[in-house]
C-alpha cells in the first residue's frame, strides 16, 4: 500500500552529541556532509510521501529554516518549544496535523545506508508488510551486527510469524531502527497535551499480539555521540568506496 504521509520526531535536546548540540539542534548535524534528519526526509520522499510533521523544540528556528529550504516533501511544523512531549506526546501532537489514515512515524537522528538497487526501499517494504487487521503497528528492525553507534541494548526478537517480544534469549536479536508503519486511529486514546513514551503503546501492542517487525536491508546508524559520529563517517566512507 502506499503512504503519502508521516510524522519525523525530531525534537530532543541531543544532550550526549555536546558540545556539538550547544550551538545547533541534533537532526541539523552532519554526516558525511548531509544533515542527518535529510536522510529521514529522504526516505520518506522515495518511499512516495508527500507530506510529513517534523517537532521542534532545540534550536527550533534553526530546524525551521532548513525544513522550509528543503524542496522534496510540503513539511508541517509541531511547535514544542513551550514544552517536551516526550516520543509518545510528541507523534499525538503531530498526528491532528495530518490527515487521518496510514503514516509513516520516523526518527530524525537515524538512518540507514546500503539498500539494494532497483528493489523497494526499506519503508515501501514496511508499507507493504504492514496489515491493519492483524497489526497495530509495524517496526523497521535491524540485526545487531548491522548497526554503528548502537549502545548494545537488544530491543526485540521475532517469532516465526513476525511478531515482536521484548528481547529475553531469542537467536537473533534486533534493535529497533526508528521506523514505524501505523494507523493515527491508534493514538485515538492517547492522552491529550500530554508527554509520555512511545513504548506504552509498543508493549500494549505486544500484549495483543499485535506488534510486527520487518528486518530491513542495508546498514543503520545512530549517532548519539561525538564518537558515534567519527564511527558513522569511517562506516560511510567504507560502504561508499566498497559501492
Amino acid at each position: 500500500m502506499k503512504i503519502t504521509q508521516a510524522m519525523v520526531l525530531a525534537a530532543g535536546l541531543g544532550t550526549r552529541l555536546r558540545p556539538i548540540t550547544d550551538t545547533i539542534p541534533k537532526p541539523l548535524v552532519r554526516v558525511a556532509g548531509k544533515p542527518m534528519i535529510d536522510y529521514a526526509l529522504d526516505a520518506l520522499a522515495d518511499a512516495g510521501v508527500r507530506r510529513a510533521v517534523v517537532n521542534v523544540h532545540h534550536f527550533a528556528e534553526q530546524m525551521e529554516a532548513h525544513l522550509d529550504r528543503y524542496a522534496r516533501l510540503h513539511v508541517v511544523i509541531s511547535d514544542e518549544r513551550e514544552r517536551l512531549m516526550n516520543s509518545g506526546g510528541g507523534l499525538a501532537k503531530g498526528l491532528k496535523l495530518l490527515d487521518p489514515g496510514l503514516l509513516f512515524v520516523m526518527n530524525a537522528d537515524l538512518f540507514w545506508v546500503g539498500e539494494p538497487p532497483h528493489q523497494p526501499t526499506n519503508l515501501q517494504r514496511l508499507a507493504a508488510f504492514f496489515d491493519p487487521a492483524g497489526m497495530d503497528m509495524a517496526l523497521l528492525c535491524v540485526p545487531l551486527e548491522r548497526t554503528t553507534g548502537h549502545n548494545g541494548k537488544k530491543d526485540f526478537q521475532l517469532d516465526a510469524e513476525g511478531r515482536l517480544s521484548r528481547y529475553t534469549d531469542g537467536s537473533l536479536p534486533l534493535v529497533y531502527a526508528g521506523a514505524i508503519v501505523m494507523h493515527s486511529a491508534l493514538f485515538d486514546d492517547a492522552p491529550d497535551d500530554d508527554a509520555f513514551n512511545l513504548n506504552i503503546y509498543f508493549d500494549r501492542a505486544i500484549a495483543r499480539g499485535r506488534l510486527f517487525g520487518l528486518v530491513m536491508d542495508g546498514h543503520w546508524l545512530t549517532v548519539g555521540t561525538p564518537d558515534a559520529l567519527v564511527e558513522a563517517e569511517e562506516v560511510l566512507s567504507r560502504l561508499h568506496a566498497e559501492a
